[in-house]
């Protein structure tokens, strides 16, 4: 498989055509994570930093000097004559070896058509809780950040604790915001989901922070993410393989994002629209069924139709038409939906006692 997202959709520059690039040329299974993998040392950001006690350095500027590079090149350059940063040819030093696969099963899914549902951890930070719920049957846990008031030392850690649960980590955070962003990457994040976008603008932001050069403007700056324990070991080592393996999907929320909707879905490097039910709903002052808020929720499916992107919803939304991805319920609702379905008949049939706190009231 080509390096599709870092370098062909760029060179393309289609978002429509993108999705359709990669189920093209991707069609294996997910290789697994793998430790020792002979890629593994590239994990390192830094490995291009030359070795302690280097003392020679044949292309180094003239002490003193002025080398005039910005002017001319050295010899055997790709990028001859003046420098410009908008003619410069991107290098091959992070492309995958040839014929690498999507090892991101979520990415795997959706490429291949398929639903993908999302395990929503609102509140939690235990970790046994956080890999209960990785394990529990979804395909990703949505890791609220918007919503809740945990911190990124918080989230890192727990996903540390179980890195290759059955569900993958992924994360709501809170807004397009290099920040944000690059602290759910750098963590390990392999889902990324950015709330409110209401402008091709802030599209084209979120897509620069969620993809490493040339696609987007991610630093290399390492954290977990780089770690063997988690994904340093992929096939093909994770800083020349991420992008292909990065799943961002841009949340449709207000009555601007509707009216850019078409363009937002057809920002190279963008995965899926997500029709936010709930906001939607508070924005345009409808509720579901009505003929107003129908018609905002089909915006957002006819953006990504057009756009040849995935649709996610809420999980309700599973059987409606061409919505292929969902966010599914919290933590302490699967806890209530697992007590009641464990229990059966024998849920909530203790006795109220006539007196004390139990009593009737």
């Amino acid at each position: 498989m080509k390096h599709l997202l870092s370098r062909a959709v760029v060179t393309a520059f289609v978002g429509s055509c993108a999705l359709g690039i990669l189920e093209a040329q991707n069609a294996g299974t997910p290789a697994r994570p793998a430790q020792g993998n002979a890629q593994a040392p590239n994990a390192d950001p830094y490995f291009n930093n030359a070795a302690a006690g280097t003392t020679t350095f044949p292309l180094a500027a003239p002490a003193g000097a002025d080398s005039k590079a910005i002017t001319t090149a050295p010899q055997g350059a790709v990028n001859q004559g003046l420098f410009t940063p908008g003619a410069w040819k991107y290098g091959t030093a992070f492309d995958p070896p040839p014929n690498s696969k999507i090892w991101n099963p979520v990415k795997l899914k959706m490429l291949q058509g398929g639903k993908v549902t999302g395990g929503t951890l609102f509140s939690a930070t235990d970790p046994s809780t956080y890999c209960a719920i990785a394990n529990a049957g979804y395909d990703f846990i949505w890791t609220e950040m918007q919503h809740s008031s945990n911190d990124w030392q918080t989230i890192a850690k727990m996903w540390a604790t179980c890195p290759h649960a059955k569900a993958v980590p992924g994360v709501r955070v809170a807004y397009t915001d290099e920040r944000e962003i690059q602290h759910a990457l750098d963590a390990g994040a392999l889902v990324l989901v950015v709330p409110t976008v209401d402008t091709v603008e802030e599209a084209i932001e979120a897509r620069n922070w969620a993809y490493f050069p040339p696609l987007g403007r991610r630093s290399n700056g390492g954290g977990q993410a780089f770690d063997p324990a988690v994904w340093g070991g992929v096939p093909g080592g994770y800083r020349n393989t991420i992008n292909d393996n990065i799943v961002l999907i841009l949340m449709i929320e207000t009555l601007e994002g509707l009216k850019n909707a078409d363009a937002i879905a057809k920002v190279p490097g963008v995965t899926a629209v997500f029709a936010a039910s709930g906001d939607l709903g508070n924005f345009s002052g409808y509720r579901q069924g009505t003929p107003d808020y129908e018609r905002a929720i089909n915006i957002v499916h006819d953006a990504a139709v057009k756009a040849g992107v995935r649709l996610c919803g809420p999980f309700a939304w599973r059987d409606r038409p061409d919505f292929t991805c969902f966010q599914a319920g919290s933590e302490t609702a699967a806890i209530a939906r697992g007590a009641a379905a464990e229990l059966g008949p024998l849920a909530n049939t203790q006795p109220v006692p006539e007196v004390g706190p139990y009593s009737r009231r």
